[in-house]
């Protein structure tokens, strides 16, 4: 695989992009560290002040001692030099504290507006985009670039200060040297900003590599795939995977880093070229008389820090462009334009009494892919449990995403008592749903904060949390654990001298996860809908009984949506729908649907099927 650093036009913002990015990283950083910025822009002019100061009392110490009054006025010139190096000692070690505390501020300040802005996306689709998490990781750099922008824009400050000091020094010597120190500074700076193009280029031309890279190391080193790793003997397999990806973003970086090589030491070899064309001229015409001994020390410390300045000035230049080119995916994150429409006046949700609509829904998760519903109607009645079957790829987990409105559908709709999900708030809809999705989440925090993460409101009540977990089946366990509801349900956090010790957090099994969100569903008991998305696949047979059994008397009366593939744990609901290829084929109640020998009837005679001695007939009661 060969990755072009020369870097995509979409890393390349224009002048425009760049201004506003510009503008963005000061606002962000006057905000957040007003008066260290202020300081560290006083100390920033000092530090460009006292090169040029002390280039001239040297002159005039060296003038003075050789003068025919020899040392005649050297006390007052040498205590400024004395004052001028001592300032010099201490300036960088305030400015560097100075930084620091700018960019501890900015970085916390700019990872808020972030992760704040990621936060503000309604659906899900920018999450499955590969070129978006991309631009994320980028961003996610990028926070820490603002004070960087301000820092260079700081250097650019203080080079040009010492640069005109240095100038106006030069000049009242020799103009023509003054001239040819400049000009080299005309390609030095062209070659900088290219080469901060470049650098910023390859940072997302690799981005693809690293995100494989990051894939392979996940796995390598994580718990849930270590089994089946070490099994299968594919360690090396992945690692040689790994090894590869990193190996595509070196030789990526490499190519970078060589053409800095020759650049910068073309350059370098230029500018000494010309100090020492300057320092040959100073010798000569202090041989003439033409100059003073003060004066060729003046010209050296002219030459140097004319091409000092010069240097700083474009450094500061080109990191500032390439800190910019980094930072405008930053923007572009928080600036992003909504993913799913949000309504200007949103209508107010009515309280879940007739039922939810399915009308005539097509959707795709992009235009390069195929449709997953086709057209789909379906009528999830209020007070009611609705049970989705369907082969895999059928279109229910999309179902179930629409209905969180995770996306909106490409074409048609879906009303929640005749009001439009497009038209209400998002955020409302969802504190009106309760869920346990099929891949639930299974966070490194206490059994409490597991549970209370479902209604935010109840994590110091401790009565609605013991009454979901009784809901699951998980009180015991929970209560018994070492800190009770307060035990950390992980050993992510604690370090060798821990392990062992229950009291500092504890593994869960995938059935007791399984449990712990259901509970945290359960506290959403309140709303107009729960949705339960394999709510048994990890538990065993004994388990599963009694949970389906809880969850009979928890949703009588209410609006629910099981999906499952044992079919055996929908019988009992009040509407079965078999979803085909992403429209409903059947729809009806278990004895119905068995009756029409349709899909359903095959697909739950072949599961029980499994359940009976071989030859022996599958039979429904009332059935010859």
């Amino acid at each position: 695989m060969t990755v072009d650093d020369s870097g995509p036009v979409s890393a390349r913002p224009g002048r425009r992009e760049l201004l506003v990015a510009a503008a963005m990283a000061a606002r962000l950083t006057w905000r957040a560290a007003p008066l260290a910025t202020i300081a560290y822009g006083l100390v920033a002019l000092t530090t460009a002040g006292v090169p040029v100061a002390t280039a001239w009392l040297l002159k005039l110490v060296i003038d003075r001692l050789t003068a025919d009054d020899a040392g005649a006025g050297v006390a007052g010139p040498a205590v400024l030099m004395a004052l001028a190096g001592v300032a010099m000692a201490m300036l960088p070690q305030l400015g560097n504290y100075l930084r620091a505390e700018i960019d501890r501020a900015v970085a916390l300040a700019a990872e808020d507006r972030l992760y704040g802005a990621v936060e503000r996306f309604v659906g899900l689709a920018n999450f499955e985009d590969p070129v978006f998490l991309d631009r994320l990781r980028l961003a996610q750099q990028g926070a820490a670039t603002p004070a960087q922008v301000v820092e260079a824009g700081f250097g650019l400050l203080r080079g040009a200060a010492t640069l005109v000091g240095f100038i106006g020094s030069l000049s009242l010597l020799n103009p023509m040297i003054t001239v040819l120190v400049l000009l080299t500074a005309v390609p030095v700076l062209a070659a900088e900003l290219a080469l901060a193009r470049r650098r910023a280029g390859v940072l997302w031309q690799i981005g693809p590599a690293e995100r494989r890279e990051m894939f392979y190391r996940g796995l390598l080193d994580s718990v849930h795939a270590a089994k089946e790793i070490r099994l299968f003997g594919v360690g090396g397999f992945l690692r040689g995977r790994m090894l590869a990806e990193r190996r595509t973003a070196n030789r990526a970086r490499r190519r970078v880093d060589r053409r800095v090589l020759v650049v910068q030491g073309g350059l370098a070899v230029l500018g000494a070229a010309v100090s020492g064309a300057a320092l040959i001229w100073a010798i000569h015409a202090a041989r003439s008389g033409q100059l003073s001994i003060g004066d060729v020390s003046m010209v050296i410390a002219a030459v140097a820090g004319v091409q000092s300045g010069v240097n700083a000035l474009i450094n500061s230049v080109a990191q500032a462009h390439e800190q910019l080119l980094l930072f405008n995916h930053y923007v572009a994150v928080v600036d992003a334009a909504p993913d799913l429409p949000v309504p200007a006046r949103p209508v107010e949700l009515p309280v879940l009494s007739e039922g939810i609509e399915f009308r005539d829904v097509w959707f795709r998760y992009g235009d390069e892919h195929p449709w997953v519903l086709r057209g789909l109607d379906l009528r999830i009645p209020a007070g009611v449990a609705t049970g989705m079957v369907g082969l895999n790829g059928a279109g229910k987990s999309t179902i179930v995403k629409l209905l969180c409105r995770f996306y909106d559908p490409t074409r048609g709709s879906i009303t929640w008592d005749g009001v439009d999900l497009r038209t209400v708030d998002a955020a409302q809809l969802r504190q009106r749903i309760g869920a346990v999705f099929q891949d639930f989440m299974e966070y490194d925090l206490t059994a409490r904060e597991n549970i209370a993460l479902g209604d935010l409101s109840v994590l110091d009540d401790p009565e609605r949390l013991h009454t979901a977990a009784r809901r699951a089946g998980v009180h015991d366990l929970l209560s018994s654990l070492p800190r009770g509801y307060d035990t950390l349900l992980t050993r992510l956090f604690f370090g060798e001298s821990d392990q062992g010790n229950p009291e500092t957090g504890i593994r869960l099994s995938g059935g007791q996860w399984q449990r712990l969100a259901l509970a945290r569903a359960f506290l959403r008991d309140r709303g107009d809908l729960m949705i339960l998305d394999e709510p048994s696949a990890g538990l065993d047979a004994e388990a599963e009984h009694e949970l389906h059994t809880r969850l009979r008397q928890h949703r009588a009366g209410r609006t629910s949506v099981l999906v499952s593939h044992r079919l055996g744990s929908l019988r009992d609901a009040d509407q079965i729908v078999v979803v085909v290829d992403g429209v409903v084929a059947e729809q009806g109640t278990h004895a119905v649907l068995l009756a029409a020998e349709g899909e359903y009837a095959r697909l739950f005679r072949l599961q029980a099927s499994g359940y009976q001695p071989e030859g022996e007939l599958v039979l429904e009661p009332g059935r010859g």
